[in-house]
């Protein structure tokens, strides 16, 4: 177990615990829960981020399906902006990108 992590030895315990709250120590609670998984996604989302540098070849589908590729222009607090090869702009999360080629492997094949 990872140090300052809790651990619910009884999960059966932790639901009983839940039903007899009431309504307002259950919206207390959705708070802490909601609050704690959006620091989650928040630092896999910075961790992914790291993964890309401006002038990164990426990869992403868009929401028809399509495949396509372009050059990172920048990281974003949530995002990275992209221009496609047809010139469109799209910021897309870091989750859902693939590196092509970096940055510094295109300056090597020069």
């Amino acid at each position: 177990m990872k140090p300052g992590s809790v651990k619910i030895v009884d999960r059966v315990s932790a639901i009983e615990a839940i039903k007899r709250l009431n309504e307002d120590d259950l919206l207390f609670l959705n708070r802490l829960i909601v609050e704690r998984l959006k620091l989650i996604s928040q630092a896999k989302s910075t961790m992914l981020m790291g993964s890309f540098t401006v002038g990164d070849r990426v990869g992403f589908q868009a929401a028809d399906g399509q495949g396509l590729e372009g050059i990172v222009l920048r990281l974003n607090k949530k995002t990275v902006s992209i221009v496609t090869d047809d010139g469109h702009q799209w910021n897309v999360a870091p989750g859902l990108l693939h590196l092509i080629a970096t940055v510094g492997a295109k300056q090597r094949g020069r």
